[in-house]
C-alpha cells in the first residue's frame, strides 16, 4: 500500500535546494509517494528535486515575508491543499531559527497521524518524532545535512552511493543562450540585500574576468533586468530574465564556475555540481549557508561586526564584509578553483595573480 509522505519546506528557493537530500531520503523508502509542500517563492525549486512526485504551495503567515494574514480562511487554504493530498505522515524542515510547531498544530488539526521535525521548544503532542537543537541535533552542520538529519530520525535513509550532495533533475538544452566556449556565470542579485555585493564590484569583475580571458554570462530573474543589464555593461553577456529556474540550472550547470552571492542560484550551482566562488556576507554562518558539495571559494569578512546577526538590510554603513572584495579577488578565486580559461579564448595573464584567502 503506497504511503503518502508530506515534505514541508515553507521558504525561499534556496531553503527548498538544500532540503534536496532529504527530499530524497524519504523519496527512496518503499512505496512512498513524496509530496513537497513549499511557500510561493521555494515552489519553483521544489519542481525541480528528485524524487518529489507532486508540489503543492502555501504562504505561510510566520515564513512568508510580506506575510498573508493569518486567517481562518487562510488556512482554509492549507485544509483543502491537505484533504486533497491526503498524507498519512509530515516530515517538517525547518532552519535554526524556525519552529516546526506552527504547522505541525495545523497538520495534526487536519488529521496527519504522524509529524516529524526539530523543536528546541516543547512540543506536547504536536510531534512524534523531535529532534531538539543543540542536544540530538547538531546546529553547527551544513543546511542540507540538518535537513537530512531530520529525515533519518523520521526513519528514512539515503540509498547506498548516494554522496548526499545537492541534486536537480537534468537541465533543459541552453545552448541557444550560452553559445560556444567556456565562460564563467555571474550572478549578481539577491533576494536579502544585506548578502549582495555591490553593482558596481559586480561591473568591475565583469571586466576584471574578461580581461583575465573568460567569457562572462550574467544571470538574473525577470525582475533584476536592470541590474544585469549595468552589471554586463558592454563586456558581459546580460541573461536578465532569460528562462525560468530550471533555465537558469542549465546555464549554472554549463559554467565552469559560478560567481554570487549567499542566494538560491548559490545552491542551485552546487546541484548542478558547478565550482562557486561565494561572495559570502557573515549576516548568517557559512558553516551551515555556503554552498555544499561543490568546489568553493569563500570571499567577503568572516569576523565583521554584522556576522550572526541575520540582518536583512546590512546593519554596518558601507557594507564593508563584502566592499572589501575586489573584482582581481574574485578572479583569482576563479583560478584557483578552475585554472585559468584554456588557451585561445583570450588574454589570460593569470599566473601573475595572487590567489584569495
Amino acid at each position: 500500500m503506497t504511503r503518502r509522505v508530506l515534505v514541508a519546506r515553507l521558504d525561499s528557493a534556496g531553503d527548498v535546494l538544500v532540503s534536496g537530500p532529504a527530499v530524497r531520503a524519504v523519496a527512496a523508502a518503499d512505496d512512498v509517494e513524496v509530496t513537497l509542500l513549499c511557500g510561493p517563492q521555494g515552489a519553483p525549486a521544489g519542481r525541480l528535486l528528485p524524487g518529489v512526485d507532486r508540489v503543492v504551495t502555501w504562504a505561510a503567515p510566520w515564513i512568508v515575508d510580506p506575510a498573508p494574514a493569518a486567517t481562518r480562511e487562510h488556512v482554509a487554504d492549507l485544509d483543502a491543499l491537505l484533504d486533497e493530498v491526503r498524507p498519512d505522515e509530515a516530515v517538517v524542515l525547518t532552519s535554526f531559527h524556525q519552529s516546526p510547531l506552527p504547522l505541525a498544530l495545523l497538520l495534526r488539526l487536519a488529521g496527519v497521524d504522524r509529524v516529524s521535525g526539530a523543536s528546541v521548544d516543547y512540543a506536547g503532542s504536536l510531534l512524534d518524532v523531535r529532534l531538539k537543537p543543540g542536544e540530538t541535533l547538531d546546529e553547527d552542520q551544513p543546511e542540507p545535512l540538518r535537513a537530512l538529519a531530520i529525515a533519518e530520525a523520521a526513519g528514512f535513509a539515503l540509498p547506498a552511493g548516494d554522496d548526499r550532495g545537492l541534486a536537480v533533475v537534468a537541465p533543459p538544452a541552453v545552448d541557444d543562450l550560452v553559445g560556444d566556449g567556456p565562460y564563467v556565470a555571474l550572478h549578481p542579485g539577491a533576494a536579502v540585500p544585506a548578502r549582495a555585493w555591490s553593482v558596481e564590484r559586480n561591473a568591475e569583475a565583469v571586466e576584471a574576468l574578461s580581461d583575465a580571458g573568460w567569457r562572462v554570462l550574467v544571470t538574473g530573474s525577470p525582475a533584476e533586468r536592470d541590474l544585469t543589464r549595468e552589471v554586463a555593461g558592454t563586456r558581459g553577456v546580460d541573461l536578465g530574465g532569460a528562462g525560468d529556474l530550471a533555465t537558469l540550472s542549465g546555464v549554472l550547470g554549463g559554467a565552469s564556475a559560478v560567481v554570487t552571492g549567499n542566494t538560491g542560484p548559490a545552491h542551485l550551482a552546487a546541484a548542478v555540481r558547478t565550482p562557486v566562488v561565494s561572495l559570502f556576507s557573515p549576516v548568517v554562518p557559512a558553516v551551515r549557508w555556503a554552498p555544499w558539495g561543490v568546489p568553493v571559494r569563500l570571499l567577503g569578512d568572516q569576523d565583521a561586526a554584522c556576522r550572526g546577526t541575520r540582518a536583512r538590510v546590512c546593519p554596518v554603513a558601507g557594507h564593508p564584509c563584502l566592499t572589501s572584495v575586489t573584482a582581481a579577488d574574485v578572479v583569482a578565486a576563479v583560478t584557483d578553483l578552475v585554472g585559468p580559461p584554456p588557451r585561445g579564448a583570450g588574454p589570460a595573464p593569470l599566473d601573475t595573480l595572487e590567489v584569495a584567502p
